[in-house]
């Protein structure tokens, strides 16, 4: 009796690493095919912005970069017409600050920066909770030309129409600075 039932067991547990055989993995391809949370909490879904140039920048509200939000929301304006999308992430990796909700967050940067840039909800950028389009970013398997952790607020990384990583640019360069303008104005005109 116990022979049988341990078969019996050993039958369906086989079976069902079988099945789950069976089922094909989705696999990320690019950053574009991540789903995460938008900051008011609907699903946001990466692969709309196929065919965009992107730009997805860790944000946090009481950091010496703040002032970067202005920038960023001024090439938003300027180039979004053309293709470009900046994405806010909001994280409290940093010397704690993020610490608000994702409510204070979107409060905050609408009305001291008049943001209309899509932001997601706030996420860990590094770390054992690190966010799985983040891991992509800071893998070497993932993204071998652009690896590595993520070092402070603000930090860029471009992707282009086709859904690569493209650049990435530390935390003091600014979003109207040259070498932005210059990267983002390339991946504009290679269409």
């Amino acid at each position: 009796m116990t022979r049988i039932v341990c078969a019996a067991l050993v039958t369906l547990l086989v079976g069902g690493f079988a099945l789950g055989a069976d089922k094909k993995e989705e696999k990320v391809t690019g950053p574009l095919s991540f789903k995460m949370t938008g900051i008011d909490g609907k699903e946001l879904d990466l692969s709309q912005y196929k065919g965009k140039v992107v730009l997805f920048v860790n944000v946090a509200s009481k950091c010496g970069y703040t002032k970067q939000y202005t920038g960023l929301q001024a090439i938003y304006d300027k180039y979004g017409k053309a293709g470009l999308v900046v994405i806010g992430i909001p994280a409290n990796d940093f010397g704690m600050q993020e610490p608000g909700t994702d409510e204070d967050i979107q409060k905050f940067c609408s009305s001291m920066y008049k943001v209309t840039f899509p932001m997601t909800s706030k996420v860990a950028v590094k770390g054992p909770n690190k966010a799985p389009l983040y891991k992509f970013f800071t893998e070497k398997e993932t993204n071998p030309k652009f690896s590595g952790e993520v070092k402070w607020n603000f930090e860029k990384v471009l992707v282009n129409r086709q859904g690569e990583v493209v650049g990435r640019f530390l935390s003091g360069v600014d979003p109207e600075s040259e070498e932005m303008i210059t990267a983002i104005k390339t991946e504009l005109d290679a269409k």
